[in-house]
């Protein structure tokens, strides 16, 4: 009996190893014969925690040590959270696959039970290593006093533990693959706080001549998942945002088309500009830059202008 083998490459964290052995298990038990093998690549991401990720530069920032070792041969897949992995993929590769998204909205961890955004008391201070949260965060509560964090989901909840904020935002994805939903005071709903782009779906990245890699993936593909990422890739692609830019959007696929909705955030939250637009399913990257165009035209070319000169 012929045993075939995949080597997922992924970073050490335990949110990213979680990510690794789902997506492991999933492709061992949709594929008889199937040995899939986890190799542990440290990003530049996980090695400098003490900056904030908009003052590093993020193209890349938690893929690009993965995809080096794509190209090279030595992993046959790379599992990313999607929302870090950036909208130019290096030639070369290619995202084969996606996963069923999870539930994506952020969340309100604070040290009394059922706190939301509004009811946090006036002055708060909120950390969070997301300028997307933050700006929005603002132009929700502008008295509220915001400080960085970084470091994967345990060590933020445990600084935060450890501290005098009033809150921290995570991804309720995040906190809730890890089993850390006791912390969880409220979920953010997305007319509040629009998530990142791919958020909570999973991304897997191929080398694009690796067919026995594809063929296998298709088995885990989540196709409406992958419909809706393409339509939030597109936008930010089009508006060329990443880390350095508060940018949230969010695609659902329904009966009657696709529906994106997105925003751009000043970073102090003192301007916003949000559009929603529905489209078809059948070119979700006509939907995202039609968005994009109507949100440039609208105004938020003046933030991203401001954003990208400083």
């Amino acid at each position: 009996m012929k045993i075939n083998k995949l080597i997922i490459g992924s970073r050490g964290s335990e949110l990213a190893l979680w990510q690794a052995n789902f997506v492991k298990n999933e492709l061992e038990r949709k594929n008889k014969n199937l040995f899939v093998e986890i190799k542990i690549i440290n990003t530049k991401g996980d090695k400098i925690l003490d900056v904030a990720l908009s003052k590093i530069g993020d193209k890349g920032l938690f893929t690009k040590e993965l995809e080096k070792e794509l190209l090279v041969g030595n992993i046959d897949i790379a599992v990313h959270s999607l929302k870090d992995l950036q909208t130019e993929i290096p030639k070369g590769l290619i995202l084969t696959a996606v996963t069923k998204r999870h539930p994506v909205e952020d969340v309100l961890i604070s040290k009394k039970n059922k706190t939301t955004i509004s009811s946090l008391k006036e002055n708060a201070i909120v950390a969070t290593g997301s300028l997307r949260r933050k700006a929005q965060l603002l132009h929700i509560r502008p008295d509220v006093k915001t400080v960085e964090l970084r470091g994967n989901v345990p060590t933020r909840i445990k600084k935060f533990l450890e501290s005098d904020w009033d809150a921290i935002i995570l991804a309720r994805a995040g906190v809730e693959r890890l089993k850390l939903s006791k912390y969880i005071s409220s979920y953010i709903p997305i007319k509040e706080i629009l998530p990142a782009v791919g958020q909570g779906a999973l991304g897997i990245e191929i080398k694009e001549d690796n067919f026995f890699a594809q063929k296998i993936l298709e088995s885990i593909n989540d196709e409406k998942t992958f419909v809706e990422v393409r339509a939030e890739r597109a936008l930010l692609k089009k508006l060329e945002g990443g880390c350095q830019v508060p940018i949230g959007a969010y695609a659902e696929l329904k009966r009657n088309g696709l529906y994106l909705d997105a925003v751009v955030v000043s970073l102090d939250g003192s301007m916003t500009f949000r559009k929603k637009i529905r489209g078809s399913k059948k070119d979700p990257e006509k939907v995202g830059e039609k968005l994009a165009n109507q949100l440039l035209k609208a105004g938020a070319s003046i933030i991203l202008k401001e954003i990208y000169n400083k």
